[in-house]
């Protein structure tokens, strides 16, 4: 049994006739007839009557009908999912986030990507930027999304392994207890002279906020009472809340800080700011799910373009 003769056996009976389920199908007649008896003939049993008026189906057809119904119906929706895979508008992807991007920017990604392509399931993780980009070589992730300091050097070690795309600048501003909220903005940088400093730990894989920091701290000879290391900004963001720390931070878009009990100020004079990089590998270039989920990146930051820095200049440039 062919799913084309099911095809034509429901449009003959809702059609009424075979001259004019012919022209819904687009045959001629002949052919038609044929495939509806070689229908019945590998059933062995009759399917329509045959009347001057049309045709009627049998009990046995009146069976067949319901059931060709929901096996074409299945076949059509599974056509559909399936085509919907191979827009990338389903399917799951997961993506390792550090928290500062977590914090707002992914929450609205997100929000324009499930309105797009609300049959993918994203799921999210929230590794250190070391980690996270162990996690997509190791094939664990299918996006990682990190912010570094001196980004052309994270970039010069990593472009033969992956695709890097720029996220945008990340500002550091300074962040204080709460009952600092009639700090100026923005406030100085030897707000942070002689006072307790939290920062995350040093990692060399990955030159980040302590590089950052220090290289601020160092320029314009600011020292800190004490530094105070804590595993992850979200771990040391208490101690700020307490009051016993203070601490410079990146803000992705200057509101991913906002929930958080601290007084956040920019800073005068302003630090160079970190960079917000997403990592794919090499090869899922063409994977329509991350396809489509890198254009709605590039929608909601500042700038999305591969930093294929070992291309010509004039080859570089916005994805497509």
């Amino acid at each position: 049994m062919e799913l084309r003769h099911l095809r034509y056996f429901v449009a003959v009976v809702d059609a009424g006739s075979l001259t004019a389920a012919a022209e819904v199908l687009h045959l001629s007649q002949p052919p038609l007839s044929v495939a509806i008896s070689k229908l019945e003939g590998e059933l062995g049993v009759r399917l329509l009557h045959r009347t001057p008026r049309g045709v009627e189906p049998t009990s046995a057809g009146r069976y067949l009908l319901d059931a060709a119904s929901r096996i074409l119906g299945e076949i059509d929706d599974m056509v559909a999912a399936l085509g919907r895979f191979a827009e990338g508008t389903a399917g799951s992807l997961t993506v390792a986030a550090v928290p500062v991007l977590m914090w707002h920017r992914l929450p609205t990604l997100l929000r324009r990507h499930a309105a797009d392509a609300p049959d993918v399931e994203v799921r999210l993780v929230d590794p250190p930027p070391w980690e996270a980009i162990d996690m997509l070589q190791q094939r664990r992730v299918d996006l990682a999304a990190i912010v570094v300091a001196e980004h052309e050097r994270f970039v010069a070690r990593h472009r033969g392994s992956l695709d890097v795309h720029d996220w945008g600048p990340v500002p550091l501003v300074a962040v204080l207890p709460p009952d600092c909220h009639d700090a100026p903005d923005p406030v100085p940088l030897s707000v942070l002279d002689g006072a307790d400093l939290m920062l995350p730990r040093r990692t060399a894989a990955v030159p980040s906020l302590p590089e950052a920091v220090e290289e601020v701290l160092r320029r314009h000879d600011v020292r800190p009472r004490s530094v105070r290391t804590v595993e992850t900004i979200q771990a040391g963001l208490p101690l700020v809340e307490a009051g016993v720390a203070r601490a410079l931070l990146p803000d992705p878009d200057r509101a991913s800080l906002d929930r958080f009990r601290v007084t956040v100020r920019r800073v005068d004079p302003e630090p160079a700011p970190m960079r917000a990089l997403v990592l794919t590998r090499r090869d899922s270039t063409t994977d329509p799910r991350l396809v489509r989920l890198l254009e709605r990146i590039r929608d909601t930051g500042p700038i999305l373009c591969d930093l294929g820095y070992d291309q010509p200049s004039e080859q570089r440039g916005p994805m497509a």
